[in-house]
């Protein structure tokens, strides 16, 4: 499964909105991925994902595949979508 997603954290890409995105991601047993300008992260790991430099604004492609991955899908884009925080 994948969402396209446009970025909306509070702070950008300051460590901790990042921390809770992986955080997020974690707590999921689906492998979890962001995609943005031909980079495909694991959304589980933090040095990965601060090294997108993610931007208010910017769209990334959220996939997800496992047991779990509809909700991993729904909670990751809420986030970043700034729905949730």
């Amino acid at each position: 499964m994948q969402k396209s997603v446009q970025v909306q954290l509070p702070t950008g890409s300051d460590v901790r909105p990042v921390a809770m995105l992986v955080q997020i991601a974690s707590q999921y047993e689906s492998k979890v991925y962001l995609t943005s300008d031909n980079k495909n992260i694991n959304a589980k790991s933090i040095m990965g994902v601060m090294s997108m430099s993610l931007n208010n604004g910017d769209t990334v492609v959220v996939s997800a595949d496992g047991p779990d991955e509809e909700a991993a899908l729904n909670m990751v884009t809420s986030y970043l979508s700034g729905e949730t925080s």
